[in-house]
């Protein structure tokens, strides 16, 4: 039988691990600008080796691998460190799954002073700096040239949902494309997709360039501007929305939904990744805190369950949306039809 909060014996550990949760942040950020990880996958694991590889002096080495071995990034054994399994995967720079480049996005300035005013947020209704209120803002340049790593799994998760490897014509909308990488992925499965890159003008460059590395740029054309006021034209397949609704109210996204459904041939399908917590809104924990995210750097955004999802498609007249759980990672992809 669990432990009642009332009975648990109290302890103030949760208090001083939330209170210094920024230490944590900084010593991997400092850990990925030093590149650690890469230089100890490397077979570097001594302080004074390491330290010698990095540029930097053995204590301060010595103390930062301590504390990344204290939180599961490395093992040390006799003096030498080595990498977690997740720090091997995900950290290591020598990784083809490394997303250490999202501190970038991540770890801005413009998010991170957010959260030091949570509450004059919480009094006023409206962050400091709103990330998605102002037209061409730099920090989703940065987004579009961090994030694109993170995003590898979903990306083809997707389109093996939209069925792109059967290799059928398709006509594709990327709203907030950023990096492009979902459509990307789709244009390099299908040589007979057309994917429609849909940002602001600065951000798409980052997309046209991902697209010539993949080699895909013949198949990709872009429509700079603002989801809201770009005219989409009609006719497609499928159209993409990823990581966008969440910045936005209910019916901000009714809206831009009906707009969607209009550019949708009948049949077309639009896929939408987002967090989505459970009824409760407390779990699962990483799609649920993403609502705190969201209360720091939007006017009105949320984590929105799949309830309240399914009712904005419902309203912009999509009839049938089906939730797929991503495999082992925090989001949602929900796919919805439009009708014949």
């Amino acid at each position: 039988m669990a432990t009642s909060m009332t009975t648990r014996k109290a302890s103030p550990e949760a208090i001083f691990n939330m209170l210094n949760a920024y230490q944590q942040t900084a010593a991997l950020r400092t850990a990925i600008e030093l590149d650690l990880f890469g230089i100890i996958g490397a077979g570097v694991t001594s302080a004074e080796a390491i330290a010698a590889k990095a540029g930097a002096k053995v204590r301060g080495v010595r103390i930062l691998c301590d504390a990344l071995t204290i939180h599961g990034l490395l093992a040390k054994t006799e003096g030498r460190y080595e990498l977690s399994p997740d720090a091997a995967v995900f950290l290591d720079s020598k990784s083809p799954a490394c997303i250490a480049p999202i501190v970038g996005f991540l770890g801005r300035s413009e998010l991170t002073k957010n959260f030091s005013v949570l509450a004059e947020t919480m009094r006023s209704g409206k962050p400091p700096e709103d990330t998605v209120a102002e037209a061409e803002n730099p920090v989703w340049v940065a987004f579009a040239r961090s994030m694109a790593p993170m995003t590898v799994p979903s990306a083809n998760f997707m389109a093996t949902l939209l069925g792109a490897q059967n290799g059928q014509p398709m006509k594709v909308l990327d709203i907030a494309a950023g990096h492009g990488n979902f459509g990307i992925t789709i244009a390099k499965l299908n040589p007979n997709a057309r994917i429609v890159a849909q940002d602001w003008a600065s951000v798409l460059t980052v997309a046209l360039e991902n697209a010539q590395k993949a080699k895909v740029e013949t198949q990709m054309q872009v429509l700079p501007g603002s989801a809201f006021d770009v005219e989409f034209g009609e006719g497609y397949d499928a159209v993409l929305l990823t990581n966008f609704l969440h910045h936005f109210d209910a019916a901000t996204n009714e809206k831009l939904l009906k707009k969607v459904y209009a550019a949708l041939k009948p049949g077309g399908r639009v896929v939408t990744l987002e967090f989505v917590p459970n009824k409760d809104r407390i779990s699962p924990p990483m799609p649920a805190m993403f609502s705190l995210v969201m209360l720091a750097t939007t006017a009105e955004g949320d984590a929105y369950t799949y309830a309240e999802l399914e009712g904005m498609l419902r309203n912009a007249g999509f009839a049938n949306t089906a939730a797929h759980p991503m495999p082992g990672l925090p989001q949602t992809v929900l796919i919805s039809e439009k009708g014949h």
